[in-house]
């Protein structure tokens, strides 16, 4: 009997329309009233994100100023593009002055060389019998310098001076330095005239031309070895013509590789067009400090003209990266000590001005202690995502 009792009720539960949907409608209305009230509460969280207030004691300590931009006067750019060279005047070729055999190398293609560093050994007959000559006429002049004008000759004490003086020109103009000419006549452990000399790097920089092998007779003139120094570099922009009067010599300009900008300047200007493009070349003088620019490679240069424009500009210093990257400058809101970051846009970073666009005119922005603003808002825990 109680089983029969049990069968009922499960039959009129489930013939009985509702029963259990009241009870998920409630749970439902429950969840979403949840959901809702979370992204409200997440909402508001992300308004207050990217903002920081700073007292009127924390703005005095860091010195911050806010300035209202507005549109200045500036030179304008012109924007071309083009190709990293080598500064020849910034590069030597390693070539000996007699006929000579490579008894060692010091140095291989790309290796990084100081100024007086031995490059190569060479060894020459025709070093030998200048080195013989050099000792020979060094000997006799020091003999003759010693017993002096009254016991000697004036005529032997010039001859033996004039032969010392001779002597140390031929094996200069051969490829001895000074210093391999003063160890040589102090006979200084394991130099003799044997005829071996050394090529000694003339500069610093990097070997970019290697053309010899050990045990090579090697011809007066012939190259041996190119360095350069990779420190400064030309750039080569191509201009139109009609665009080349706006320029002069001496100009700013910059670089821009893989979103790196360099600070550039004019060094020349040529006369001739190319015959392919029908363009005149610029040439701009950049420095390379961390080794970004290397021969060949094509960049976008912006060159300041005579033309003037309008833009709003700050302090380099007053614009920073935000956590992703962006360029942004920090923005006073309407209370006074409350600063927002706003991305904006580096149209160009000349003599520690940036040239921005991004925000209006009369836009109150921090243009000194933008860093301390950024430290502030750092500390808050926020990351400025304000696209």
């Amino acid at each position: 009997m109680k089983t029969l009792y049990i069968l009922l009720a499960l039959s009129l539960s489930l013939l009985l329309p509702g029963c259990g949907e009241k009870e998920n409608s409630t749970d439902n209305h429950t969840t979403e009233s949840r959901t809702e009230a979370h992204e409200e509460e997440g909402h508001g969280h992300e308004e207050e994100a990217g903002v920081v207030t700073l007292s009127p004691e924390q703005m005095q300590a860091a010195n911050i100023v806010v300035t209202r931009l507005q549109p200045r006067a500036i030179a304008a750019m012109l924007t071309a593009p083009g190709e990293v060279m080598l500064n020849a005047y910034h590069m030597v070729k390693i070539t000996p002055r007699i006929a000579a055999q490579v008894v060692a190398r010091h140095v291989k293609l790309g290796d990084t060389v100081r100024e007086g560093q031995p490059l190569v050994t060479l060894s020459s007959v025709e070093m030998a019998d200048a080195q013989g000559e050099l000792l020979v006429a060094n000997q006799e002049w020091q003999r003759v310098k010693k017993l002096g004008r009254k016991v000697v000759s004036e005529r032997r004490y010039t001859e033996a001076r004039v032969a010392a003086e001779q002597a140390i020109a031929r094996v200069q103009a051969y490829g001895m330095t000074d210093r391999q000419i003063r160890d040589l006549l102090a006979h200084k452990k394991g130099t003799t005239a044997n005829g071996t000399f050394q090529l000694l790097a003339p500069q610093a920089g990097r070997v970019i031309h290697d053309a010899f092998i050990v045990g090579e007779r090697i011809e007066p003139g012939q190259e041996l070895l190119t360095i350069a120094d990779e420190s400064i570099m030309w750039v080569e922009a191509r201009i139109k013509p009609n665009d080349v009067a706006r320029i002069e010599i001496g100009n700013p300009a910059e670089v821009i590789v893989n979103s790196t900008r360099l600070p550039a300047r004019v060094s020349q200007i040529h006369h001739t067009l190319d015959e392919t493009t029908r363009t005149l070349a610029i040439r701009l003088e950049v420095e390379n400090p961390e080794d970004l620019l290397h021969p060949g490679m094509f960049v976008t240069t912006r060159i300041q003209t005579r033309d003037k424009a309008t833009a709003l500009v700050v302090p380099e210093a007053a614009v920073l990266r935000s956590p992703d990257g962006d360029w942004q400058v920090f923005v006073e809101q309407d209370e006074p000590g409350e600063f927002r970051a706003v991305e904006v846009t580096v149209q160009r970073i000349i003599d520690g001005q940036a040239v921005i666009e991004g925000i209006e005119p009369g836009t109150p922005v921090v243009t000194r202690g933008a860093f301390y603003v950024q430290s502030e808002l750092a500390k808050s825990g926020f990351e400025i995502h304000n696209h």
